[in-house]
């Protein structure tokens, strides 16, 4: 049984995402005519053309208030149930997302059908279970948000069962072993072959000290929602400082690297495009997907880290009849045909590692992570634009979710930051200029969300050129910034400048334009958009889009 979300209102997070400005390639390869002082001056030509409004008395919400975590959760149900028991007694679990997703990486589907169709039964009565597909992250996120309670969890490792435990919700391990894995660090082979001349063996530090170097680029996940993500966010802190993981010493070498550094990737399939384009050439991943994945045989895989073994957990409200029938589940999950089947998943290679142990405890990896979201853009502050989309067709619901999603995503901005919206239909408003985003800045952008209303046709590169102006301008008062575009929208510009005649502007500039795609398939334009600076494009629906900007929200502001 399981308790939902408690908002379940389009909520959360406008959550800004991976590998932004790396280069000024167009979204189809191909260069940028201008430099970045040609860029500058075109887009002030451009800008002659557009019609904005600016508004200088922005509406500040008195009434604001603070948002819980749970507020910023989509319902579960937007993490899909992938196998459906239908016993008198039925346990779902809640399985990471190499087990529960489509085939090869489907095993706990497969098994959990076979178990289903076994006839297992407990005093008489008939046992089944259910499977739901959601990373290990967002299991520990939603059961700890009080959202979500599952019978079983499948993690990818015991971090997140230890990270359960200290943040007070009781867990039971089953086994610690249903899916043998491991995560590891690819390093291209051309590359790889000077490193190991260089450098020695590949660890997690020599990765760091060749990235540092310049002799790899190297990237990882982001480690709230990636098993690999954390296990390497920690196993680079320990390389940092082994005593003490998470001493002044690691948290300020991890500051220094993040300055540097690729920014961290939304999802791994990011890495999989970053390493076609020849903008990565070492990367993370887990052994299974490396084995499945034949455009990355050129790459040569190292297990790093903590094993990634597929722990089993219950929990204290998982019943007893319930904890009998997982243990029955789990005997299933061992035996001989469901491992061989594990086998020719991918899962079961690398045995003879034993990982790497850091000490860490439950607390140490939450800190751990608190630690990254501080550090990982180097000590520079964030300026952002957020650019919304208020066009027609954006009337009702959608505005409705565009607009909660808004405000709640507040909860997720530093107020170290500097924000400002821009909405456009037929022409560009700048609702609110840019501030830093402190208590004051957070009430007059969520008066003015609030205010959003929709008409009109969509001038999604006029508003894309405003937002970029805008942070051009205001980049002036703060040197060392980082820049960023958010673009929310769902449907074709029809009004202004159109795509080509923008994309040498934005990609002499190099800011990168994250593109979100609500509620809207046709998306090949605003990938091309996000493509040009290697920014991050998403879809999503009034259903997931609060969990899609919340995770983007984290892995950068």
């Amino acid at each position: 049984m399981r308790r939902r979300v408690l908002s379940v209102i389009v909520s959360a997070a406008m959550i800004v995402a991976s590998l932004s400005g790396c280069g000024n390639a167009h979204g189809d390869g191909t260069e940028s005519r201008l430099t970045e002082d040609q860029a500058k001056k075109e887009l002030k030509s451009l800008m002659t053309k557009v019609n904005v409004t600016t508004n200088n008395n922005p509406t500040l919400d008195i009434y604001a208030e603070d948002v819980s975590t749970a507020d910023t959760l989509a319902d579960i149900d937007t993490f899909p149930i992938t196998v459906t028991g239908d016993g008198e007694i039925n346990i779902e679990i809640a399985a990471a997302t190499e087990l529960s997703a489509e085939s090869p990486d489907n095993w706990i589907n497969e098994v959990a059908q076979k178990f289903n169709k076994a006839g297992n039964e407990i005093d008489g009565k008939r046992v089944t279970v259910s499977v739901r597909k959601i990373t290990s992250g967002e299991v520990v996120t939603y059961v700890t948000a009080g959202g979500y309670q599952p019978e079983v969890f499948i993690p990818s490792n015991a971090a997140w069962g230890m990270m359960l435990d200290a943040s007070g919700c009781k867990t039971e391990m089953v086994t610690d072993r249903i899916a043998g894995n491991t995560a590891g660090i690819l390093i291209k082979k051309d590359a790889y072959d000077s490193f190991i001349e260089k450098y020695g063996e590949v660890t997690v530090g020599n990765v760091l000290k060749a990235a540092t170097a310049g002799d790899i680029t190297f990237a990882y996940t982001n480690p709230y929602t990636s098993s690999t993500g954390l296990n390497v966010l920690c196993a680079m802190l320990a390389s940092f400082d082994a005593a003490d993981p998470l001493s002044d010493t690691a948290k300020n070498a991890l500051m220094e690297y993040q300055k540097t550094s690729p920014p961290v990737a939304y999802t791994t399939a990011v890495l999989r495009n970053q390493a076609a384009k020849g903008i990565i050439n070492a990367m993370v991943m887990e052994k299974q997907a490396y084995a499945n994945t034949s455009e990355l045989k050129n790459y040569i895989y190292t297990p790093v880290g903590i094993r990634h073994d597929h722990p089993v957990y219950t929990f204290d409200w998982t019943t007893d009849e319930e904890k009998e029938a997982t243990k029955m589940f789990v005997d299933f999950c061992k035996s001989d045909e469901m491992q061989k089947l594990a086998t020719d998943k991918g899962f079961n290679q690398d045995d003879d590692y034993a990982g790497q142990d850091t000490g860490m405890t439950g607390a140490d990896y939450v800190a751990a992570q608190k630690v990254w979201k501080q550090n990982k853009n180097g000590g520079r502050p964030i300026i952002a634009v957020f650019v919304a989309d208020v066009s027609g067709s954006m009337d009702g619901e959608p505005l409705n979710s565009l607009k909660e999603s808004l405000i709640n995503s507040s909860t997720y901005i530093s107020s170290d930051h500097y924000v400002g919206l821009v909405s456009y239909s037929d022409d560009v408003t700048i609702n609110l200029p840019i501030a830093q985003f402190d208590s004051k800045q957070r009430a007059y952008f969520s008066g003015e969300a609030k205010n959003l209303s929709a008409g009109g046709g969509t001038a999604t590169y006029d508003a894309v050129l405003t937002g970029m102006q805008m942070l051009e301008d205001y980049s002036e008062t703060v040197p060392d910034a980082k820049l960023m575009l958010f673009v929310l929208t769902d449907g074709d510009q029809n009004v202004g400048y159109p795509l080509k005649r923008i994309k040498d502007v934005v990609g002499g500039l190099k800011i990168p334009v994250y593109t979100i795609a609500y509620n809207y398939n046709n998306v090949k334009d605003l990938e091309t958009l996000s493509g040009i600076n290697e920014a991050a494009q998403i879809k999503a629906n009034s259903d997931d889009v609060i969990n899609q900007l919340r995770n983007l929200f984290n892995v950068n502001l």
